[in-house]
């Protein structure tokens, strides 16, 4: 009986540090938050960045893991090409990898 809830409790662990590995409940990167996004873009489609001077105003107005996060995310080819002019932004600011 020990051995039995001893294997389901270790089955339970992996499956819920599994989870929290993969990038926490939403499963995408910091790149695909609007909420953190928003700031860099002048519309709510987020298809046209804002000018040099005021992204750097918001990205320095960010927390310095939400950076550190957005940062990561862009040394990740896939995504930094589904970000490419965002990415380029973080890298003129010192956020290469």
């Amino acid at each position: 009986m020990n051995i039995k809830m001893l294997c389901m409790g270790a089955m339970a662990l992996t499956m819920m540090s599994g989870a929290a590995l993969a990038g926490g409940s939403t499963g995408t990167s910091a790149l695909d938050d609007p909420a953190k996004m928003t700031p860099f873009f002048t519309d709510a489609g987020m298809k046209t960045m804002r000018p040099a001077e005021e992204f750097k105003v918001a990205w320095l107005a960010m927390k310095e893991e939400d950076r550190a996060g957005m940062t990561k995310d862009c040394g990740d080819e896939a995504i930094a090409k589904a970000h490419d002019d965002f990415c380029k932004m973080t890298k003129q600011l010192g956020g290469a990898n």
